[in-house]
């Protein structure tokens, strides 16, 4: 469950008038439900999105997941929410200097999995998303869609709760792009993640 209370964010730069990016939005979204955030350019439908997993702060107002304020939260009970939340970015986020592989078994580290159960999920989740034989690649060595299904694969690698989406095919090519859109078809069938999806 999301619930967002009458939050606003608000920029400032300088000495300048603040800037209303997000202007009292409330709004829940139950427990494997799919919502869409749609606007124009520049509506703020990025600020919102990262407002859930608190990349952003909302300026006034709450943001609960899953009975949790993580607007509120900060250092290790901030890193320990985040770990029920993945996100798909819009431009990858890849480390660079690290295989296919090693990328998503990073998001199993930092969430404190057992060594042992690394590798037989990693192998797990490159199946699922179709990168199997590209384990030991460098994203270098990848196209733009094989870099976004790496960059789902460590967004579900840890079973999250909830899936957030920055327009992740609006870089990619329209062939690419729908093939990722059944793919995540596929996996909302699959895990049954509230999934939050920001288009363009």
């Amino acid at each position: 469950m999301i619930e967002i209370e009458k939050v606003c964010v608000d920029f400032t730069a300088g000495r300048g008038t603040p800037t209303r990016a997000v202007d009292d939005v409330s709004l829940h979204i139950a427990a494997g439900e799919i919502f869409g955030i749609v606007g124009t350019s520049g509506a703020g439908k990025s600020t919102l999105l990262r407002t859930l997993n608190a990349l952003t702060r909302p300026s006034q107002g709450r943001v609960n997941v899953n009975g949790v304020e993580i607007s509120a939260l900060d250092g290790k009970a901030l890193r320990q929410a985040r770990q029920r939340i993945g996100m798909i970015f819009q431009h990858f986020n890849l480390m660079h200097t690290r295989t296919v592989a090693q990328n998503v078994a990073f998001s199993l580290k930092a969430a404190g999995w057992e060594r042992s159960k690394i590798a037989p999920r990693v192998a797990e989740i490159l199946t699922l998303v179709g990168l199997a034989d590209k384990a030991n690649r460098f994203p270098v060595q990848l196209s733009g869609g094989q870099k976004q299904r790496v960059g789902i694969a460590r967004a579900i690698a840890n079973h999250p709760d909830v899936l957030l989406c920055d327009a992740p095919t609006s870089a990619l090519e329209l062939e690419t792009s729908a093939s990722i859109l059944a793919l995540r078809r596929k996996i909302d069938a699959q895990r049954g993640m509230s999934s939050v999806r920001r288009t363009r």
